[in-house]
């Protein structure tokens, strides 16, 4: 008795089955093949079998991009992943932690900014410039 092989027994998709199955347009497995994150897979019967485990690897790209990373770094991260390089990849997320944290903090000041010039607005006479206009008509110093 043979025994199963994981790679050829798992379903084959055509190309519209798998956006289907990732929840993406045909154009968008198009388009990472053209930037390399996804395999062209050999055209057989005159159409293309795709690997039902590429939904995983299209919903992976999809979250990472929903988290900042670019198509460069990801196909750096899939490399890494293929390498089983945890470091480097642990080393790419908290990289990437710290520019969202640092976003973060400016949103906050703006945030800030934005309340407190509201407020100040709200507060003023209609014979005063308005301060929110005010405020943005002040040259930004550069440091």
């Amino acid at each position: 008795m043979q025994k199963p092989d994981p790679i050829t027994d798992l379903p084959q998709y055509t190309i519209g089955q798998l956006a289907q199955a990732a929840g993406v347009g045909v154009e968008t497995i198009r388009y990472y093949q053209k930037r390399e994150l996804l395999p062209l897979p050999a055209a057989g019967a005159g159409f293309r079998k795709y690997s039902a485990t590429l939904a995983d690897r299209i919903r992976f790209i999809k979250r990472a991009q929903e988290l900042g990373f670019s198509l460069d770094e990801i196909a750096h991260l899939l490399q890494l992943e293929d390498r089983n390089d945890r470091d480097s990849i642990r080393e790419i997320a908290s990289e990437r932690l710290a520019q969202v944290r640092a976003k973060l903090q400016d949103l906050q000041r703006m945030e800030t900014t934005l309340a407190q010039l509201i407020n100040e607005c709200s507060a003023c006479t209609t014979e005063m410039q308005c301060p929110i206009i005010h405020a943005l008509n002040v040259p930004v110093m550069t440091t």
